[in-house]
């Protein structure tokens, strides 16, 4: 069952910037061009957000208070925390174990991660650019049910500001219906940075999304995909996902670590087929 990607960033709504004027107006734009400035040069997700905030301190806070109530800010700081609790687990090379291996060289590695549980990362190469990828698994996100037969549905319950959403995505049932249908309702982000894009996110919770008689509510811990040029190639797209997820409900760990690097591995060949047989719609640029 394919956790989709996830969407987020702290960037500032457009529809409220029209309507603020004079000085808050100017701040609002300065500082969006800092946060640009310094998303091209920092590679520790957050950090460069947290700076700008600090040396903005009041004027911040009466801005974030203007274009965001309390529930929206706690969105997206939860997906920010997400997305940098992730990376920092990509980044870590070591206990690495090989799950499976393709011979066009898709693989799943796995570890144990304190205070997480066993982690899963799919590591592709797909024979289309960056932004074709971006705009499959963000901008088309709810049409993931079409061309994914481990997802039933994905439906965007709320946008906050300009990229942060909450979804709740329904899983088809897996491993011959040993594991049953499960839902899951996330905060979901993304980030660019230079060439790179970090789509991340994790479980959270949305009163208007209870759980469904008949449909276990699973959760994710944090996960993300990195998304970034081949070296050398830039046609193609390395592609990195972190899957972290507790299905909830009793099932063997081997059926668990079975179903998780297969639904890795099937994500990946319905996506090249995607990509293959659906050309980038010019709508989405």
């Amino acid at each position: 069952m394919l956790l989709a990607t996830f969407k987020l960033c702290a960037g500032s709504s457009y529809r409220h910037m029209r309507n603020m004027k004079g000085l808050r107006h100017q701040a609002v734009l300065a500082i969006g061009q800092e946060l640009n400035r310094r998303a091209l040069g920092d590679s520790n997700p957050g950090t460069w957000i947290n700076q700008v905030r600090r040396r903005s301190s009041l004027l911040g806070s009466r801005l974030e208070e203007t274009l965001y109530n309390d529930q929206e800010l706690a969105y997206i700081q939860q997906g920010e925390a997400a997305m940098q609790k992730a990376l920092g687990i990509l980044s870590n090379q070591e206990g690495w174990k090989e799950e499976n291996q393709q011979a066009n060289g898709d693989k799943v590695l796995s570890k144990v991660v304190p205070d997480v549980g066993k982690v899963f990362r799919l590591e592709v190469v797909v024979d289309q650019p960056m932004e074709r990828l971006y705009e499959e698994l963000v901008e088309r996100m709810e049409a993931m049910g079409e061309w994914n037969p481990n997802v039933k549905e994905i439906k965007i319950l709320q946008k906050i500001g300009k990229d942060t959403v909450i979804t709740h995505e329904l899983a088809a049932e897996a491993a011959g219906n040993l594991v049953g249908p499960r839902d899951f309702v996330s905060v979901r982000c993304a980030k660019r940075r230079g060439s790179t894009c970090v789509l991340a996110g994790m479980a959270t919770h949305f009163g208007e999304m209870p759980e469904q008689k008949g449909i276990i509510r699973a959760e994710h811990g944090p996960t993300c995909m990195v998304l970034h040029p081949l070296a050398g190639s830039p046609s193609k797209t390395k592609l990195t996902w972190l899957l972290s997820i507790d299905l909830k409900g009793w099932l063997p760990k081997t059926i668990i670590n079975q179903v998780l690097s297969q639904t890795q591995m099937d994500f990946a060949n319905h996506l090249r087929k995607r990509l293959e047989f659906s050309p980038a719609s010019e709508a989405w640029h």
